[in-house]
């Protein structure tokens, strides 16, 4: 597939006029990035962002500790690292590829210069800023009011959503990360599924797949309506 067939199948660039995928295609540095290797740090200079073309990158922030905290995996035909272009201001966490990872990098500078030719690119970035603004509000509402299990229920419902309504879901992401993402730790996660296997809730193997079985059981737990029983999470 050519580079300009590639960004248009990009949601951020959908209903773009051939003319404007064409500057995109100019401006944009294709990159591969290795399975563990670092994409940018917390403050480094912001000079453009990036999307997934294939593979996948999460980004996170390390405590003084060194505790990682997953903030949010991305895969393909997802953008990261776009506030920069915006703000020229460093990127605020770190970025770092899960697997061999293909990536567009769209400079700042040429970026800009390309949206004051076409506000409706703009739209589509304002749109996807405000997506992004959501997750994380969730995110932090998520990880500061819920419970662990309402937060792996609520989880379980976004993979769900994201592969296209199926109660058969792959988790992409190690137990190890998934614990990360939803902040705890990787023996409490497994007790949590353990539970809620043993409840009929959902049912998991030992490949990474799990199966929603009691979607009404799993939504209230999402929503914070019950608990797991006798649950010390």
């Amino acid at each position: 597939m050519d580079r300009i067939k590639q960004i248009a199948y990009i949601p951020l660039f959908h209903g773009l006029s051939q003319e404007y995928l064409q500057d995109l295609s100019t401006i944009a540095i294709e990159q591969v990035v290795k399975r563990g290797e670092g994409i940018f740090s917390e403050g480094d200079e912001g000079k453009g962002f990036y999307v997934v073309i294939s593979g996948r990158v999460k980004i996170f922030k390390l405590s003084l500790e060194g505790k990682e905290q997953i903030l949010h995996i991305f895969g393909q035909g997802e953008p990261f690292g776009e506030v920069p272009v915006f703000a020229g201001t460093p990127f605020p966490a770190n970025a770092e590829a899960l697997e061999k990872t293909r990536l567009f990098y769209f400079p700042r500078e040429a970026f800009v210069d390309l949206i004051r030719k076409t506000p409706s690119l703009a739209l589509n970035m304002l749109a996807v800023l405000s997506h992004r603004l959501h997750q994380f509000t969730a995110l932090v509402e998520d990880l500061s009011l819920k419970e662990v299990p309402g937060r792996l229920a609520a989880y379980l419902f976004y993979l769900s959503y994201k592969q296209k309504g199926n109660d058969d879901l792959a988790l992409e992401i190690t137990k190890v990360q998934l614990a990360s993402l939803l902040g705890t730790i990787p023996e409490t996660l497994s007790r949590i599924l353990s539970k809620m296997t043993k409840e009929g809730i959902i049912s998991a193997d030992t490949h990474g797949r799990i199966r929603i079985v009691d979607r009404e059981t799993l939504g209230k737990l999402a929503q914070g309506e019950i608990r797991l029983s006798q649950s010390n999470f």
